[in-house]
């Protein structure tokens, strides 16, 4: 655990140095974009976090391949390496997107062309579901579930990026949790590549999120932009896909820690999804509402969960937070469960249950209750 502590304060610290310093050259230099028609916000902002955010992680990454404790996710270095590359790939995209709006046909190439590399150069794919036994039934199907899969997730976590400090802690949250998931895994079962590796990735997100989040919270001073978000999107899929390679034996039909088989042979594919749930339910009503009125799933509006939320009456941070409260309700529900499912009574995973229960009832409240109050309008992130 101390090499994962270690992670996350040199990521962070580094992501929050770099972040003030591409903060302080954008305005400089008036690297930034013009105020758009969709735009809230009336003070230009830069929206180059996201390439602080990057060189954070790449240099976290570099450097674990020097920890001898990080070998076992340095044991297959072309899987490491292709990550790193469509990262690069996916930032360099997203970057010129941030600064000269790119069509949105090249953002979605790059983003297959990312996720080919990872799945196919790096090996890195869903070759099994935990469900039963399930596997995938061959090597076309697993690439091309893989490679949908990180597309999915990219998108998904891009199109909530319209809020200061939005899509920075909703992933700081759910990584988070994910990495507490990952860890107890590794603990339960024993050491893996693909569960260090899936730490390891959480490991230093958490840490990208906490160093940028202080420049990005409302008032935000910079923005992640495309590159930040998408980023964020593709590692975490990365980090979920890791998981899928599990033997559902291991804990399915494992009795040495007294799990449920069906609740414990469900957790390791509900958890990946749960903590993206907000940015997949977000991305999956946009592309039916633009596709039904003719438009393509990519085109830009203002009726996402966020701009809801607002119309609501809620003030911009109150959204955020609400956000966050959704987020952490759900995947600590299902991480409840999970450590539950291993206690030697049954029916213990029933905390996770009541919590969640308790949770949604509350965010419920909160959320369709707002404040009479109505804050003035917020800065919007680029949001698609």
């Amino acid at each position: 655990m101390k090499q994962y502590v270690f992670t996350i304060l040199f990521t962070a610290t580094l992501a929050f140095v770099l972040s003030w310093v591409v903060w302080r050259v954008s305005i400089r230099y008036k690297l930034y974009p013009g105020i758009r028609e969709r735009d809230v916000h009336k003070t230009p902002t830069p929206r180059l976090g996201g390439v602080a955010m990057f060189l954070a992680v790449t240099a976290a990454i570099l450097l674990s391949s020097q920890n001898p404790f990080f070998a076992i996710v340095w044991a297959e270095p072309q899987r490491v390496w292709a990550i790193l590359g469509a990262t690069a790939l996916i930032v360099c995209v997203g970057l010129a997107d941030d600064l000269w709006d790119l069509d949105w046909t090249i953002k979605l190439g790059a983003q297959f062309l990312a996720a080919g590399i990872i799945a196919g150069i790096g090996q890195l794919q869903i070759v099994s579901l935990p469900i039963g036994g399930l596997a995938v039934g061959s090597s076309w199907v697993s690439f091309t579930l893989t490679v949908f899969s990180i597309v999915i997730v990219m998108n998904a976590v891009n199109f909530i990026d319209g809020l200061d400090g939005l899509v920075a802690g909703v992933c700081l949250i759910a990584n988070s949790v994910f990495f507490a998931y990952s860890y107890l895994l590794v603990r339960d079962i024993g050491a893996s590549s693909y569960f260090n590796l899936a730490s390891f990735i959480a490991a230093v997100l958490i840490g990208a999120c906490i160093g940028f989040l202080p420049l990005n919270w409302s008032p935000a001073k910079l923005f992640m932009g495309d590159s930040g978000a998408l980023m964020l999107g593709l590692l975490m899929a990365c980090s979920a896909i890791a998981i899928t390679g599990l033997d559902p034996a291991l804990i399915g039909d494992n009795d040495q820690f007294g799990r449920s088989q069906l609740l414990g042979a469900f957790i390791p594919i509900i958890l990946p999804v749960v903590v993206v749930l907000l940015p997949l339910l977000d991305f999956a009503l946009a592309v039916i509402r633009r596709m039904a009125a003719g438009k393509s799933p990519f085109s830009p509006d203002r009726k996402h969960l966020h701009h809801r939320m607002l119309d609501m009456g809620h003030s911009d941070r109150d959204a955020v937070l609400i956000f966050y409260a959704w987020t952490a309700i759900f995947s600590l529900a299902v991480l409840l469960m999970y450590i539950g499912t291993q206690q030697e009574w049954p029916g213990n995973y029933l905390i996770g249950v009541i919590f969640g229960v308790v949770g949604i009832i509350a965010c419920l409240v909160v959320t369709f209750l707002p404040s009479r109050r109505r804050a003035p309008a917020p800065a919007l992130e680029n949001a698609p």
